[in-house]
């Protein structure tokens, strides 16, 4: 599994429930679980997220993580982690979970691009934003439309609830 969680402004609300996820799902003993952080830039927080207390796993991704509340380039910082990561095996056959509102400030064709690209490789794509909780949400967020056509399960990330269902979805998208 990997796990790919936006970190920037306007994922502030949700960004450290979110992180609080990926540290539960990367947890010793379950399937191994890579994850990143996507703000300004890419980071690799698989390791910090190793530790038991989840406090400290937080401080720790925030020491390698400086660019949480910032921008966000999401179709950049995908390209990076295929180029770097997923087109080498990271993603490939993999259950892809990406924590994001689909905000993009870069070039959303690239995004769209990056989201096929990335679709092709994984075994399942799912995607949680928090903003598909909101009454009356529409996907018509550049980013988001431009990216949902590639995504196999599109699921809400903003409550305890959506999180569990989250996990739920992520446990019957795992290949046996």
């Amino acid at each position: 599994m990997v796990l790919l969680v936006d970190v920037s402004g306007s994922m502030d609300p949700y960004a450290d429930a979110l992180l609080r996820f990926a540290h539960a799902a990367a947890r010793p003993g379950g399937p191994p679980t890579e994850v990143f952080t996507l703000g300004t830039r890419l980071s690799r927080v698989t390791r910090e997220m190793s530790h038991r207390d989840p406090d400290v796993a937080m401080a720790a991704v925030a020491a390698v993580a400086p660019d949480a509340g910032g921008g966000t380039r999401l179709g950049v910082l995908l390209k990076e982690f295929l180029d770097r990561w997923g087109q080498r095996g990271m993603a490939r056959g993999a259950v892809v979970v990406l924590l994001s509102d689909g905000w993009e400030r870069g070039d959303v064709s690239l995004l769209a691009e990056q989201v096929a690209r990335l679709h092709r490789l994984a075994h399942r794509l799912v995607w949680a934003n928090p903003r598909k909780g909101a009454a009356g949400f529409t996907p018509v967020a550049a980013g988001v439309a431009a990216a949902l056509p590639h995504v196999d399960v599109f699921v809400e990330g903003h409550s305890l609830a959506a999180l569990e269902h989250l996990a739920a979805v992520v446990l019957t998208a795992s290949p046996r």
